[in-house]
C-alpha cells in the first residue's frame, strides 16, 4: 500500500487571535510529521481552504491568513488541494491525485477538528482509502458550547468508533505513525 500524509488546512488563520487550541504545539508536531514523511519519500499533501466570504477574510485567497506558516510551507515536490467547503475531496482533484499517485492510505492532521478534519475523514472512509487521523496533531477552537480540548477528544472517540465494514477509520499518535 502507498501513504500519503494530508495536511488539512493549517494555514496562517489558525495561529491568528484567538489562536487555536495548542496551535504552536501543532505546527510543531506537523512540521516533524512533515520531515519525516518527505525523509522517508511519503508524499505529502496540502489542503489548503479559502473564503470568499468577507466575514471570514483571514481565510480570503491570497492573504496572509490563507498561506501556510513558513516552518510547514509545501516544497515543489509536494501536491497542494484547493478547497471552498469542510470536504476535502467537494468539487476538488484530491481523489483524482490520490487515485493517480496510487495512494491508499492517508494519514490525517491539521485543522479544524469538527468540521474540516471530521468531514473529510468520514469522506476518505466512505471512498475506501485506508484512514488514519493522527490523533493529537489535529486542533480547534473553543466554541459556545464546547471548548477545544473537549471537542478534540470527542472526535477522536466518535472516529473510533464508525461503523466502516472492512474500512474502519484508525487513530495513531505523531509519534507512532510509520513513517
Amino acid at each position: 500500500m502507498s501513504s500519503a500524509l494530508i495536511v488539512i488546512d493549517f494555514q496562517n488563520a489558525v495561529l491568528s487571535e484567538p489562536p487555536a487550541w495548542q496551535a504552536d504545539i501543532m505546527l510543531e508536531r506537523i512540521a516533524g510529521l512533515i520531515a519525516r514523511a518527505r525523509a522517508a519519500g511519503v508524499p505529502v499533501i496540502y489542503v489548503q481552504h479559502s473564503t470568499a466570504d468577507s466575514a471570514d477574510s483571514d481565510w480570503a485567497a491570497g492573504t496572509h491568513g490563507w498561506q501556510f506558516p513558513q516552518q510547514i510551507a509545501p516544497q515543489p515536490q509536494d501536491h497542494v488541494s484547493a478547497k471552498h467547503s469542510c470536504d476535502a475531496f467537494r468539487q476538488t482533484g484530491l481523489q483524482q491525485h490520490l487515485a493517480q499517485a496510487g495512494i491508499t492510505t492517508i494519514y490525517v492532521c491539521g485543522y479544524a477538528t469538527e468540521f474540516c478534519i471530521d468531514t473529510s475523514v468520514r469522506r476518505a472512509a466512505s471512498l475506501e482509502l485506508a484512514t488514519v487521523v493522527i490523533s493529537d496533531a489535529h486542533t480547534t477552537r473553543d466554541r459556545p458550547h464546547l471548548a477545544a480540548p473537549a471537542i478534540v477528544e470527542h472526535h477522536n472517540w466518535v472516529w473510533r468508533q464508525l461503523l466502516n465494514p472492512g474500512n474502519p477509520v484508525s487513530l495513531c499518535t505523531a509519534g507512532a505513525v510509520p513513517f
